[in-house]
């Protein structure tokens, strides 16, 4: 069977649609949405089919889409129509296997059963083992600058199917809808389409194979790369070597400000930093990956939003379980116990704000065994929220076993729960 019959056969796309539906996401150009599409693919299908297979399918131009980055600057996002998403999607599942039997072992990004965790960890084994002089590579506007010739020459080692190629080439030069003007795309790929992960792991991998060439380790996650030598000076020279092999053979440019030679200690890896502990590198949280964090919580617990606690809880147990899962293998106990201080502190401050009324606050600190005397007194205190909020008596009144069977998730009881 052909590599184009296999992803058009209709239990590949039905896998495709299901995928692509499950991720939800915003609609593309033509305004149809992810609930809409299958209603319009029912319809459409033999029509789209058919246009593959003559090589008339022409796919829409992405809507452009810039989301804040923390420099200040703005990633450029790409959203293909839910329609195109469905085709790469298609494209993607047929294509994975193939290319999984040659990616290397030491990359670990937009891979099935891989993960950034397993990237970290095999980072701190290297480390550990004595090479802990790294080459922090930083590829600049990766996704944006990527030579679409060179990409298709590597594509075409693998895939034989001219139709597939042709295909992939269409959806790399589509084109870029941005503020209702159409742009032609003639490098790069669009950063939000489904099939970007895979050919940025196909171009990426011509680099793993040159380091492996080279007998060196690394780790590498999509376009974050870490090479780990044992001495500063065989280092620079790798730094120096590897920057001008990327800009010859595949045509990508090496950021000389954010890429350098540095020890584990001062770097930021997807988003975990390192310290040494009883002669060992281990991994934490890297200080702008709290700081952020802090950021999140501070928005969530804005005492000025208006919208229900069991509303506001629900968000914070999202971002908390999410955010410590993420950081599970990191030693982040103090810091945690820092945040959750902090959080407790703002949940008791909008809980005493909805109370109000003097009397509101009297009788419901009564409730949960404020004395007469002490209620009386809170309740008609001229502190401020976070004044008012830290004293004994309120953390008393409103503690810890409330807060939780509020339904409130605590970091630390979140840590502790799925820490390895």
């Amino acid at each position: 069977m052909e590599l184009l019959d296999e992803i058009l056969a209709k239990e590949n796309l039905n896998k495709a649609y299901k995928k692509v539906y499950q991720n939800k996401g915003a609609s593309g150009i033509d305004g149809i949405t992810v609930e809409a599409v299958k209603d319009y693919l029912k319809e459409h299908k033999d029509e789209i089919i058919a246009k593959i297979r003559n090589r008339k399918y022409k796919p829409q131009p992405v809507r452009r889409v810039e989301i804040p980055k923390e420099n200040g600057k703005k990633r450029k996002l790409g959203i293909p129509t839910v329609v195109d998403r469905v085709i790469q999607q298609a494209i993607v599942q047929v294509l994975t296997p193939i290319y999984e039997e040659q990616f290397s072992n030491s990359s670990y990004g937009f891979r099935p059963n891989r993960s950034c965790e397993m990237a970290v960890i095999k980072a701190l084994e290297i480390m550990n083992g004595g090479s802990d002089w790294i080459v922090d590579l930083d590829l600049e506007r990766f996704f944006d600058t990527v030579n679409q010739d060179k990409l298709i020459t590597i594509v075409r080692r693998t895939v034989k199917d001219g139709d597939v190629v042709s295909l992939i080439r269409k959806f790399l030069s589509s084109g870029v809808m941005d503020n209702g003007i159409v742009t032609a795309t003639k490098e790069g790929m669009p950063q939000g389409g489904n099939l970007s992960p895979l050919l940025s792991n196909v171009m990426l991998n011509e680099l793993d194979k040159e380091l492996e060439a080279r007998g060196l380790n690394f780790v590498r996650y999509a376009d974050d790369c870490m090479i780990f030598v044992k001495s500063e000076k065989a280092a620079s020279r790798v730094l120096e070597t590897i920057t001008s092999w990327i800009e010859r053979k595949l045509g990508l440019k090496v950021n000389a400000e954010k890429s350098k030679v540095s020890k584990p200690r001062g770097l930021k890896f997807l988003g975990f930093g390192f310290w040494v502990g009883k002669g060992q590198y281990k991994p934490k949280p890297h200080l702008k990956s709290i700081q952020k964090f802090k950021r999140k919580l501070k928005q969530l617990t804005k005492r000025s939003w208006g919208i229900s606690l069991d509303s506001r809880i629900k968000q914070i147990n999202y971002l908390v379980r999410g955010w410590v899962n993420y950081f599970r293998i990191a030693n982040m106990k103090r810091v945690l116990e820092r945040i959750d201080e902090r959080l407790r502190t703002q949940i008791r401050v909008i809980i005493w704000k909805q109370w109000k009324k003097i009397h509101t606050r009297y009788n419901a600190l009564r409730r949960l065994g404020v004395t007469h005397e002490i209620a009386f007194n809170c309740a008609n205190t001229r502190k401020g929220y976070q004044q008012i909020c830290k004293t004994t008596y309120i953390q008393f009144a409103i503690n810890n076993d409330r807060l939780r069977k509020r339904g409130l998730v605590f970091a630390l009881d979140q840590y502790n729960k799925v820490h390895i």
